[in-house]
């Protein structure tokens, strides 16, 4: 299920609470880790992966370009 969402989010910009989750976990990151990648707080995080928020503007298009950047090494995992 996190692969396929992940791989739903290229090419857009509209993040649910699940989508943020799932790209966080395939990327192996923590919650500090991504907000660090992103130039957001941690609990900025959670609240997107709790529904509280969800990201907007250049936070939402800063999640596709990190779920951009795993692309090309999805291609080589196995199902």
């Amino acid at each position: 299920m996190e692969e396929r969402a992940v791989e739903s989010l290229r090419g857009r910009d509209a993040w649910t609470a699940e989508e943020v989750l799932a790209l966080r976990r395939r990327l192996g990151l923590s919650q500090a880790a991504m907000a660090r990648r992103l130039g957001v707080r941690q609990q900025t995080v959670s609240d997107w992966e709790t529904g509280l928020h969800r990201p907007r503007g250049a936070s939402a298009r800063l999640l596709r370009l990190l779920a951009e950047e795993r692309a090309p090494y999805d291609a080589g995992d196995s199902p």
